[in-house]
């Protein structure tokens, strides 16, 4: 005879198809975050740093990036295939930015 067990055995595949339900309040909580760093961003764009400026803008707009692709994207809540795939997509971005930036540093400025 079968018996109905308090404890749910689900495949793998069923537990993958479950959607984490995030509050209200987090997205609240995300939502003023983002805004905050674009205030910062604006603030820190009227102080004349130096090279500073474009590494404390860039600082500022890779942490709202985290906010948006972990929770909006619910990135924080998927498989470990779909971090790995976007982590590596970060990867091949760091790349491309750093062979631009490398190409930009060892031209010959105004020599021809």
């Amino acid at each position: 005879m079968s018996e109905n067990h308090p404890i749910d055995h689900q495949s793998p595949e069923q537990h993958e198809r479950e959607h984490h339900i995030v509050s209200p309040k987090v997205y609240v909580v995300i939502l003023l975050s983002l805004l905050l760093g674009t205030g910062l961003t604006v603030w820190a764009s009227f102080w004349e740093l130096g090279i500073l400026n474009p590494i404390i803008a860039l600082a500022i707009a890779t942490a709202k990036m985290m906010l948006v692709v972990l929770f909006f994207m619910h990135v924080k809540y998927s498989t470990k295939l779909t971090k790995l795939t976007v982590c590596a997509g970060a990867f091949t971005f760091l790349i491309l930015v750093g062979m631009t930036l490398a190409d930009y540093f060892t031209r010959a400025w105004g020599s021809w």
